[in-house]
């Protein structure tokens, strides 16, 4: 992940490369191919993979406790009944929207530059709104009785209460988790079958054959295919906007000071693309060093993820100015009590001011080109911006409620080993997830990096 020697001085055609020269259409599919067919995986992640189903042990141990012992486990307390539950909740929701962005809306735009990273941003958005889901389920303290929240005839003739977030929750995540598992598994099906035609064992060759649902690549195949996918394309787009709006307004529809205000739908929004994007730098960036794929995940893919993140980051930016103002300008007194004396100087003054670093003043590095497309400091920013944006929910979270209208009624809020063991342990389920598909399913999309040469071929022959 160090500096790369090309980046001394590099022409336009280098940085706006969106695929190396030298390729043809062989050479791409062997170099993706070789990743999912070859036995091994560098050390490197292997160890990643251990490490989260070592944390997966504390997964299972928490919701083992969680469901014999009770939410009294956690560090939830009137008045701050709610914990890291939503904390985590909204931050794993908020990771997974950059996959369906650059996926959906990059491609109506016909953005190439999305073509080399798409395929994990989609799979890092699978596993993100899995790790999601178990929060809300585990939070209601029943989760065997979950069904209790979809609308069917029952006997006791009881409907769900819709006016309750946590129904908005239900419908607006599943929703999301359906189209996007549907789109990446749509985009994924001629790849499998290029897998299953050059593998070598014949439990592989079964498997991918399965997966890959008869395809031959034929020219029915592909216009029934280009149709299918347009159409997830247009149904996954208004999702990026609806979901996290729909998950801000369980703060917003309530009266709690620091809540209760407008902005917070495309502020949330903002946020999670923001989150989204770093996350996906986190992720490619190791992965472009280990696998060597300088040549098809570009400084120019890593520069416009960069300027995504600083446009996203100014926007968060501008949401925290505007939560400051509306403090002052409203008049309200609990308002300007909890942004003035509390989220800046009370008990959790420190986590307020974390997040002003890590996610108004570290992204402002983005400004200079070279850090752009420098893959280390990018690596670093990038982990800075996911924390940042987790102390966001705590502070929305845990300062707006543990000091409530009643000085009788204040009190604090600390999580318990539980709470971390559930928390860990949906980053290792995400460690383990993603590894699994590292090593089984292609990372990069063959098919449209192919396709993007013919594209360059045809543009060339055109021009000579």
């Amino acid at each position: 992940m160090a500096a790369e020697p090309a980046t001394k001085a590099l022409g336009h055609e280098e940085m706006t490369a969106v695929i190396a020269e030298g390729h043809s259409f062989e050479t791409v599919t062997d170099k993706i191919s070789k990743i999912s067919l070859t036995p091994t995986l560098p050390r490197q992640i292997i160890l990643f993979g251990l490490i989260g189903l070592m944390l997966m042990g504390a997964l299972m141990t928490s919701v083992a406790m969680l469901v014999v012992k009770g939410t009294g486990v956690w560090g939830i307390n009137q008045p701050i009944g709610w914990g890291f539950a939503i904390i985590n909740f909204v931050w794993w929701i908020g990771i997974g929207h950059a996959g369906t962005l650059i996926s959906a809306i990059l491609f109506l735009f016909r953005q190439e530059w999305r073509t080399s990273i798409n395929r994990f941003a989609e799979s890092m958005t699978i596993f993100a709104v899995m790790c999601a889901g178990l929060f809300p389920l585990l939070h209601v303290g029943r989760p065997w009785l979950a069904y209790w929240l979809f609308p069917y005839p029952n006997v006791m003739q009881m409907w769900p209460q819709f006016r309750s977030p946590l129904m908005w929750d239900v419908f607006a995540v599943s929703t999301y988790f359906s189209v996007s598992l549907l789109f990446w598994y749509t985009g994924l099906i001629p790849d499998l079958a290029t897998l299953r035609d050059r593998a070598k064992s014949k439990l592989a060759r079964i498997g991918y054959g399965m997966a890959s649902m008869g395809w031959r690549g034929s020219a029915r195949h592909w216009q029934r295919y280009e149709v299918a996918y347009l159409l997830l394309a247009g149904l996954s787009t208004p999702l990026v906007i609806s979901v996290h709006s729909i998950v801000s307004l369980d703060f917003a529809v309530s009266v709690i000071p620091g809540w209760h205000t407008t902005i917070f739908p495309p502020y949330f929004v903002a946020g999670a693309i923001f989150s989204g994007f770093a996350m996906v730098l986190t992720l490619a960036i190791p992965v472009r060093h280990l696998f060597g794929l300088k040549d098809l995940i570009t400084l120019n893919h890593l520069n416009n993820i960069s300027k995504v993140m600083l446009a996203t980051g100014l926007m968060v930016l501008y949401g925290y100015g505007m939560e400051v103002f509306f403090a002052w300008y409203s008049g309200n007194q609990y308002e300007g009590y909890m942004m003035f004396k509390n989220r800046m100087t009370g008990p959790y003054w420190w986590s307020y001011w974390a997040l002003i670093f890590c996610n108004g003043v570290v992204p402002q590095l983005l400004w200079i080109k070279k850090i752009r497309i420098t893959p280390l400091p990018l690596f670093v920013i990038s982990i800075v911006i996911n924390i940042g944006m987790w102390l966001e929910r705590f502070v929305i979270v845990v300062t707006s409620l543990h000091r409530d209208f009643l000085p009788s009624s204040w009190g604090m809020y600390a999580p318990t080993k539980w709470d971390w063991g559930l928390y860990l342990g949906t980053i290792g389920m995400f460690m383990f997830l993603m590894t699994l598909f590292i090593k089984f399913l292609p990372i990069i999309s063959q098919f449209e990096v192919r396709e993007l040469l013919h594209k360059k071929k045809h543009a060339n022959g055109h021009h000579e």
